[in-house]
């Protein structure tokens, strides 16, 4: 994993998002779709808010999630819904292009597992993860001392007593993350600096979920000043 650091949060998001419009520009261009696992938290959304007024062929790229809260369709606690509102609602893209995780109402936190799993297959090889970072170096729904991280086969597994709330979840495993072409980690604040630091000194995955992915083309950390500045040290 390579990392770069942007400047200021503001600047982080802006950066994130000219590269990822133009990472969708190039696939659209070179494969006629993109497929983009997109993540939840505070950066993540801002970054898909940065999205809403660029020229994307949105009719031609494909949203899923890295992780989900195992809540209700429609809960302002799932990701799928602030992503919607942060961005989806407000782009003339597809329902049919936008693949939610399971719900709470719609199955159980193991079927929903299966199900998102057999989604993935159906849906392909994924173009680009993005990943946010706790202060803990969780990434997805994948917590250090968890046995999700240890977790392989399995595309998308069932999460309970998450350290977070809500305690149910569903994550991509790291063999999921590792399946996608690229992984972007979008990580701000100086919370985070400590589990940025962790994340780079080949801690064990176990011990630092967020140094374990690797993409099968690139792997980057973007980071505000804010966050790397443990790293800087």
């Amino acid at each position: 994993m390579r990392h770069e650091i942007l400047g200021d949060r503001a600047a982080l998001v802006r950066s994130a998002a000219d590269r990822l419009t133009a990472l969708i520009g190039d696939l659209l261009v070179a494969q006629g779709r993109a497929t983009i696992a997109v993540t939840g938290g505070s950066v993540g959304n801002e970054l898909l808010a940065a999205l809403a007024d660029r020229e994307i062929d949105w009719s031609r790229v494909h949203i899923t999630w890295s992780d989900e809260r195992f809540v209700e369709a429609g809960s302002a606690d799932r990701n799928a819904q602030q992503a919607r509102e942060a961005l989806l609602d407000l782009v003339p893209i597809p329902e049919a292009n936008v693949h939610e995780l399971p719900a709470s109402d719609s199955a159980t936190l193991d079927e929903g597992a299966v199900q998102a799993t057999a989604m993935l297959e159906e849906l392909g090889r994924i173009d680009l993860t993005l990943l946010g970072m706790g202060p803990d170096a969780h990434i997805a729904s994948l917590f250090p001392g968890l046995p999700g991280v240890r977790e392989r086969g399995a595309r998308v597994i069932a999460v309970r007593d998450s350290p977070k709330p809500p305690p149910d979840r569903l994550s991509f495993t790291l063999d999921a993350i590792d399946a996608s072409d690229r992984v972007w980690l979008i990580v701000a604040g100086d919370d985070k600096a400590e589990a940025v630091a962790l994340a780079h000194s080949g801690a064990d995955a176990d011990i630092a979920p967020a140094g374990a992915p690797q993409g099968r083309l690139e792997t980057v950390m973007l980071l505000d000043d804010a966050a790397a500045a443990v790293l800087l040290d």
